[in-house]
């Protein structure tokens, strides 16, 4: 049997920590790299993936000044060089680079805001600091949110990046932020005509978040940003379908008419699935035929309706096809849909079970199956 994949041993092990240690070694006189890989590794057994970050802090602290403006010029005099600024996509570094951003947060949260400040501009062009420039937008959100707008500006994009994806309203892993999109929406304003798609991804992902609890507010926001004319029509619209994923897969009208999809249109549509009883893993048959009297583009969308043991439904949207229908012309589509027992984001029980099928936002026909173990 092959070995299960461990993200916390690929990051952090004797190799990557080993660079660490050499960069460290490198950039400050004394520091003694064989200590700080014995220590740091002889404490990971017992520690998960972000546990073993502030371990490895711990074990870093031990050897800097205990001083944070002198911790800090020891901090960047040890960093690698940035990551490649001329590139338009990249990802956010390794995270072993990650430390400078949990000391800025120890050490320099209350007594040593600016300084701490400065740090995180130059360590996230390594790895990152959307994690730790939340604790002072929380702290301290005038004038972290006054940084950020010049950084909005900052030549390097890792840095413009964080600006975006530092203030996301549902960052995964990261705690949350106390800010109104009143505070973060002028960001994205200036961020949404960036050259970078790194940049331009993170602030889809901000509408995206955004979404979820302003809907209307999105639309408008996208449909501003098409007639400023500051970005590049094209990437304009992958931003809008990737800021939308959310509403499109609610049926969210105005959503769907950005993309181009008319939701006031009548479509004939019939649904069949291949059997009304499945058993958990099976391979359910999806059969979907559409009709419209004009040409039309669809996004045909269809959502599993599925029973939970408290007696409740839960559901998921589940992508089938974008298409178009030609007048009069049926349009038949069809999927098996594998009835995994493991999902990553939801578990199937026995029970009756429902798909709905749904056109352009609408509902348009639905059929019963009854799942077995």
């Amino acid at each position: 049997m092959a070995e299960k994949f461990s993200l916390k041993d690929h990051l952090f092990n004797a190799e990557t920590i080993g660079q660490l240690a050499a960069e460290y070694a490198a950039g400050l006189r004394g520091f003694d790299a064989a200590r700080f890989v014995r220590e740091a590794l002889g404490g990971f057994e017992t520690r998960e993936l972000l546990a073993r970050m502030e371990w490895m802090a711990d074990c870093l602290e031990a050897q800097l000044a205990p001083d944070f403006p002198t911790m800090a010029d020891q901090l960047e005099a040890a960093m690698p060089a940035p990551l490649d600024a001329s590139r338009t996509d990249n990802d956010f570094g390794h995270f072993i680079h990650g430390l400078p951003g949990i000391l800025a947060v120890r050490h320099g949260l209350e007594d040593h805001r600016d300084r701490a400040l400065d740090l995180l501009h130059a360590a996230t062009q390594r790895f990152s600091m959307e994690f730790y420039i939340r604790p002072f937008l929380n702290r301290w959100p005038e004038q972290t949110l006054a940084r950020l707008r010049l950084w909005q500006h900052d030549d390097n994009y890792h840095v413009r990046r964080l600006v975006s994806e530092g203030t996301r309203p549902k960052l995964p892993w990261a705690k949350a932020v106390q800010l109104n999109t009143d505070q973060t929406l002028p960001l994205l304003n200036n961020l949404h005509g960036d050259a970078t798609r790194y940049v331009t991804r993170s602030v889809s992902n901000h509408l995206n978040d955004i979404a979820k609890t302003e809907p209307d507010l999105i639309v408008s926001t996208l449909q501003s940003w098409a007639s400023e004319g500051r970005q590049n029509p094209s990437e304009l619209a992958w931003m809008t379908r990737h800021a939308t994923r959310t509403l499109v897969k609610q049926g969210h009208a105005g959503a769907l008419a950005l993309l181009g999809y008319r939701s006031d249109v009548p479509v004939r549509a019939a649904l069949t699935l291949g059997a009304t009883q499945y058993a958990i893993g099976d391979r359910l048959q999806v059969n979907a035929t559409l009709e419209a009297a004009t040409e039309l583009p669809v996004m045909v969308d269809y959502r599993l309706q599925f029973a939970r043991p408290n007696g409740k439904t839960g559901e998921k949207v589940f992508k089938l096809k974008v298409a178009k229908i030609a007048k009069d012309v049926p349009l038949t589509l069809s999927k098996a849909h594998h009835l995994k027992g493991d999902a990553t984001t939801f578990r199937l029980y026995p029970g009756a079970h429902r798909v709905v099928l749904q056109v352009n936002g609408n509902d348009v026909a639905e059929a019963s199956f009854d799942l077995t173990e």
